[in-house]
């Protein structure tokens, strides 16, 4: 009886297949194991009863996945502004879910996966686009902030850790997770260092950058259940990146300089356009940004192939701003009245006061994020003191408030009731 047909590591195991009966002489490869076998012909009908269950539930999720225009919707009921990133980002959204629903049972053209990069300044809603997004979706999301991030073996974060928070965001379901977002923050720190007399390794810049090519790519990693540095006799877990959408965001400082230098020299010569001299803005700038202006700035090329949707973000003006304050779902204003009607007291704001916040805001130069610090410290004394103040009806926060010189309006029950 021949045995060049078989493999096994263990020795003296069933001479024919333990699912088709097939001899080993029938068969050209006999895959043994212990006390069983399975030929060829039964691993390739395997294969595809795995890939149709998989394309099953995969294509459950697809039924679940918005259009675009639904995406942008419910975007634009979070992020104000920002129309030409939304829809950008929502087609890419789209595409990248209809791709691994139906990825699996088409052999003849392989689409390749569309990680982001959103570009803008920070408070701009980069983190925010990528939280809706994951919530809308229904799948896992997890954020890493890539300062913290090294190279392996050095003291930091290992990269492969941003799929472990995935992993728990996913409750432990390894199928969830390969289908979730990962929102990798302030990528643009990562950048390489310029030339200079240092002989240390870049091991938090390029570094970081080649650490993160193979699973932004597709991989399958091997990953510490519980997180940390592995070790020899920790178990790993394998978690296939292949269909895991990666949101890159960062303020990429001074890169409308690189590109307002590349469109000037593009000017030169007799009867040539010197856009340069334009006086274009900055998000007429980025919006022209090529990956060469990535690669000067200090992403390694191999990276920049890896992120193909580019999507600019512009600085939010002041009656965006305004909006930001006042308009979506979680609207710091909205929030702030359902606290206090949960004590039972209306709380008002003067357009007057709400414009005094957004100046303060703007004059930080942080975007929306600056917001949230100016109304916690205009409201704490307020929502201090409110639990022990009796028969209050409403409060109004009057532009004194805001800058500190006066106290918010209170209006007592009696004091209504004299007035009617």
């Amino acid at each position: 009886m021949s045995t060049e047909n078989s493999d096994s590591i263990y020795p003296g195991t069933p001479e024919m297949c333990s699912f088709c009966g097939r001899d080993i002489e029938l068969t050209r490869v006999l895959v043994k194991g212990k006390d069983v076998a399975i030929c060829d012909v039964c691993v390739a009908g395997a294969e595809q009863i795995v890939k149709r269950a998989i394309a099953q539930k995969r294509t459950a999720l697809r039924r679940q996945t918005p259009k675009p225009s639904k995406l942008f919707d419910k975007l634009s009921e979070y992020v104000i502004g920002q129309d030409d990133a939304k829809r950008m980002i929502a087609v890419a959204v789209y595409n990248h879910y209809k791709r691994i629903t139906t990825q699996i049972l088409s052999d003849d053209v392989e689409i390749e996966k569309s990680n982001i990069l959103m570009i803008g300044p920070t408070g701009t809603g980069k983190t925010l686009i990528a939280q809706t997004l994951a919530r809308f979706l229904d799948v896992p999301f997890a954020i890493a902030d890539a300062t913290t991030l090294t190279e392996a073996g050095y003291v930091g974060e290992d990269v492969e850790n941003v799929l472990v928070r995935l992993f728990h965001a996913a409750d432990g379901d390894i199928a969830k997770a390969e289908i979730g977002i990962i929102y990798i923050d302030e990528i643009d720190k990562i950048a390489r260092r310029e030339q200079s007399t240092s002989i240390t390794r870049d091991v938090s810049g390029e570094g970081v950058q080649q650490a993160l090519l193979k699973i932004l790519e597709g991989t399958i990693a091997n990953i510490p259940p519980e997180g940390g540095r592995k070790h020899p006799e920790q178990k790993l877990l394998g978690i296939n990146t292949k269909n895991i959408l990666f949101i890159c965001g960062g303020a990429f400082e001074g890169i409308d300089k690189i590109v307002q230098s590349r469109l000037g020299k593009k000017g030169m010569g007799f009867g040539a356009e010197i856009r340069g001299r334009r006086g274009m803005g900055y998000y007429e700038l980025i919006s022209e940004l090529e990956p060469e202006d990535l690669l000067r700035f200090g992403l390694i090329p191999e990276l920049i192939g890896r992120l193909p949707v580019v999507s600019p973000l512009d600085r939010l003006s002041h009656e965006a701003m305004l909006s930001v304050l006042t308009t979506p779902k979680n609207a710091l204003v909205k929030q702030y009245k359902k606290l206090f009607e949960l004590e039972g007291v209306k709380l008002g704001f003067e357009n007057e006061a709400l414009e005094k916040i957004v100046e303060k805001a703007v004059n930080r130069d942080t975007g929306a994020r600056a917001l949230r610090s100016i109304m916690e410290k205009v409201m704490t004394k307020l929502m201090f003191d409110l639990p022990d103040m009796k028969n209050v009806e409403e409060v109004i926060i009057n532009p004194g408030v805001v800058t500190g010189e006066e106290e918010p309006s209170v209006i007592q029950m009696e004091m209504k009731r004299k007035r009617a």
